[in-house]
């Protein structure tokens, strides 16, 4: 090939200094190919690494945007529209991907691989052969100088023959070496150029494959699709643009309108009116937290309600409710208090369910003021004192009231089963009558209370003591009314209604927790820090008892007075329990049928008793019967005797003497007597 210098091989037997020095031009051109090729190889191979890279993550978006449906995000998951386009684009881009992976073969193939083998075998070859040529060459100029040493006067054959072997054997192979690193040096003027443009030519060649390839598939179909989906970005574009201008409208016209707002106080109650129709509310409120025996602080923290219970949320925390039972919270204003106070209470009426809540809860609360009279057993001060304190932990306890209101509020008469003008009783308060005032004294003076039956909670488990039947249940008291109708099967539900909405009205959520325990002889409410008996309730006069049907936590009993059958009074007293209202009622009725088992068994023990009297009497009577007998027959044997001719009788004696069994019945010695009289 023209142009294409040449080491004479022929020359390397002489080993000139024009040869040597022709040598170390082309050594220092291998050298400068070496590193050119090591910068060239690096090149390609970032070339060749970044396209397994494009391919992988090629790939990978392919993978996720397949993966698309799966994922669960809180805002727009389930954009169909959204979903069936980014799975057009998986599509396509997996087509990419797969052509990307073809293209990283053929860049393996055609490029990497000449470039590869001219850089580890070429021209560490020539390197091999460069080290061993100057070994060989160090060794001749050694053998030559030794050989040059040896004396000319003394002469001796075999040190000559040494040195004559040793400088033939490294000038062969100094001759030999040279020869084959000529060759290789002259070689290497041709791979050079066949080094550089195959891998060159590979790429190319891979690149045009590539490119066909994606021409053939991106098709005109993929054009047009393309077109309607940046024509659809543009509308989402022009549309965001829109919102964001509204969104900036919407500020400004709050900015103008809240700024009455800004200030913490009551605002006009014109212009903004207590909404007592609300079932959610969020907002800032101020909780108390103890800092001590006797201090406390206030902390703002955000309030807001969701499903049945009352959550609260400080800034940067994650929204939890922390288990409290009684909180006590404090507003800003009145209005806002208020407003709580009201949402909380239709919360509790699970009003919340209904499609139309704020509607129903209009309707329950103007039916509730309507149908329910305040309970002046109830004072103002603690209604006050009730409206300020707030109950977190109740918000889920009396929401599960379960008063699912019907369609229609009032579907029994409130007159029909409640005696109007009833007062509610919310706590148990025995009432102290002219009767029992010195017996409710006498209980207060030892810490127990009286009941409204007349019977003292002084008696203990001693009427119970002997009992079948000992059940023990946890119940709240929530309240108890007269009633006009106790045999009504509504009155216990209707009862429960009225009571309900009277504590909604009123605020009230205190509720005193008792133990009631459920024997064959009474109910017993006791109290469970003092084990005292606060009612006691004797079995006879429970008249009914039944759960709410939505609700089994809501169970009722229909009570008569101490007074008896023929008094018309009755009293319903509502309970709510720890889901066991349905039990206990059933704990009630079987506590009854022992009961009426039990009488009757007394019943039967007690005419058994009779029977067996009757028949001691009547065995008393054939004894004394036949004792009369005995004593007649005595009587006619003496008569009979006295009247021989043996024994005449007295003169004097004009009289028989009876016995001690005639004495005891008149009318028999009367008989006697006279039959003794005639006889003698």
């Amino acid at each position: 090939m023209p142009g294409i210098e040449k080491l004479p091989i022929e020359e390397t037997l002489e080993d000139s200094p024009q040869t040597r020095s022709l040598l170390g031009v082309f050594e220092e051109d291998t050298a400068a190919m070496s590193n050119y090729c090591s910068q060239l190889y690096q090149a390609m191979q970032r070339i060749y690494d970044a396209q397994n890279e494009l391919s992988a993550a090629t790939h990978l978006t392919s993978r996720l945007l397949k993966e698309y449906d799966k994922q669960r995000f809180p805002l727009g998951g389930d954009d169909e529209v959204m979903s069936s386009t980014l799975q057009q684009f998986a599509k396509v881009i997996d087509e990419l991907s797969s052509c990307h992976a073809v293209l990283s073969t053929q860049l393996a193939d055609a490029m990497m691989f000449p470039i590869t083998q001219f850089k580890e075998r070429d021209l560490k070859e020539i390197l091999t052969l460069k080290e061993v040529f100057q070994i060989s060459s160090d060794d001749h100029d050694v053998a030559m100088n030794r050989f040059s040493r040896l004396s000319k006067k003394r002469d001796n054959d075999k040190l000559r023959a040494e040195a004559v072997e040793d400088v033939y054997t490294s000038r062969k192979k100094q001759h030999q070496t040279m020869m084959h690193y000529f060759c290789s040096l002259n070689t290497l003027q041709y791979k050079k150029k066949t080094a550089l443009l195959e891998p060159l030519l590979g790429y190319m060649q891979a690149q045009i494959s590539f490119f066909k390839l994606g021409s053939e598939n991106l098709t005109q179909q993929w054009e047009d699709f393309l077109g309607t989906i940046g024509t659809s970005v543009q509308n989402v574009r022009r549309e965001m643009e829109t919102e964001v201008g509204q969104m900036h409208e919407t500020i400004q016209e709050m900015e103008r309108s809240c700024d009455p707002l800004y200030v913490p106080c009551d605002p006009d109650p014109a212009h903004s009116p207590v909404c007592r129709n609300l079932t959610r509310k969020q907002g800032y409120l101020h909780i108390r937290n103890k800092t001590g025996l006797v201090s406390s602080s206030w902390e703002r923290q955000y309030f807001f309600t969701q499903g049945g219970n009352l959550m609260q949320q400080g800034r940067g925390e994650v929204t939890s409710f922390d288990g409290k039972k009684v909180v006590t919270l404090q507003s800003e204003s009145r209005r806002d208090c208020d407003e709580w106070i009201s949402t909380i209470n239709n919360i509790s009426k699970r009003i919340y369910l209904s499609e139309n809540a704020e509607e129903l809860a209009a309707r329950v609360n103007q039916s509730a003021l309507e149908a329910v009279t305040p309970s002046p057993s109830f004072p103002a001060e603690a209604r006050e004192h009730e409206t300020h304190k707030g109950r977190a932990g109740r918000a889920s306890s009396i929401s599960s009231v379960g008063s699912e209101l019907s369609p229609a509020l009032s579907v029994l008469s409130l007159d029909a089963l409640v005696a109007p003008e009833t007062p509610i009783q919310f706590d148990i308060i025995s009432p102290v009558t002219e009767e029992n005032s010195g017996q409710s004294k006498t209980a207060a003076q030892s810490g127990r209370r009286s009941n409204p039956f007349g019977e003292s909670g002084d008696s203990t488990s001693e009427d119970s003591e002997d009992s079948i039947l000992h059940q023990l249940f946890i119940v709240r008291f929530l309240g108890s009314m007269e009633v006009k109708t106790p045999e009504s099967v509504d009155i216990i539900s209707e009862t429960m209604r009225q009571i309900l909405a009277a504590r909604a009205i009123h605020n009230i959520f205190r509720m005193t927790e008792s133990h009631l325990l459920v024997t064959c002889d009474c109910l017993k409410l006791i109290d469970p820090q003092t084990q005292v008996t606060r009612l006691r309730f004797p079995l006879c006069t429970v008249l009914q008892c039944s759960s709410h049907q939505d609700n089994k936590r809501l169970f009722g009993l229909v009570l008569q007075p101490a007074g008896g059958p023929g008094d018309s009074r009755a009293v319903c007293y509502i309970f709510e329990s720890n889901n066991d209202g349905e039990k206990i009622c059933d704990s009630v009725g079987l506590a009854k049928q022992i009961a009426c088992h039990s009488e009757m068994d007394r019943k039967a023990v007690e005419k058994r008793k009779e029977t067996d009297k009757a028949k001691e009497k009547q065995q008393e009577e054939l004894s004394k019967q036949k004792q009369i007998e005995k004593d007649l027959e005595e009587q006619s044997r003496l008569i009979a005797a006295s009247s021989r001719p043996g024994n005449p009788p007295a003169a004097d004696e004009q009289f028989l003497v009876l016995s001690n069994s005639q004495s005891e019945d008149s009318d028999a010695g009367e008989e006697g007597k006279k039959k003794g009289e005639s006889e003698a």
